[in-house]
């Protein structure tokens, strides 16, 4: 049985002084990174895309897809609890929002339209992410 902790807690302040200003405003400010920007995008090695805000690991490298949209997208999260999902009614309409379960930073969004086995796309900010790669 795994452990539940709580989200990782800190002021604006202290986001501020350890995250890039475009970290902060994906993930603390919900915002969206432009398409097509991430490095993310075309990472194809074998590893592990973990949180850019506390280093929790979120999707694994074997779920990553191309999904032509721009942003890195995968068909479900590394196990053990790693997102969280929370209805989004911004931009005048309903989304799932998906966070980051350890610091509770925002990542982006899932949609019921990935491929099998979930038939789920986590359509995610890569800049919200960093990765590890396998074996360094």
């Amino acid at each position: 049985m795994s452990e539940t902790k709580p989200p990782i807690e800190r002021t604006e302040d202290e986001w501020k002084d350890i995250l890039t200003p475009e970290e902060f405003r994906v993930l603390r400010k919900h915002g969206t990174e432009s398409a097509g920007t991430s490095p993310l995008n075309e990472e194809k090695r074998e590893g592990t895309f973990v949180c850019a805000g506390c280093g929790r690991p979120l999707f694994a490298s074997d779920a990553k897809y191309e999904s032509g949209t721009g942003w890195p997208s995968f068909y479900q999260p590394i196990e053990g609890g790693a997102v969280t999902t929370h209805k989004d009614r911004s931009l005048f309409m309903t989304r799932t929002e998906v966070r980051c379960a350890e610091c509770d930073g925002h990542l982006g969004h899932v949609f019921p339209d990935g491929p099998q086995p979930t038939g789920l796309r986590y359509c995610m900010n890569g800049v919200a992410m960093d990765f590890e790669p396998q074996g360094e």
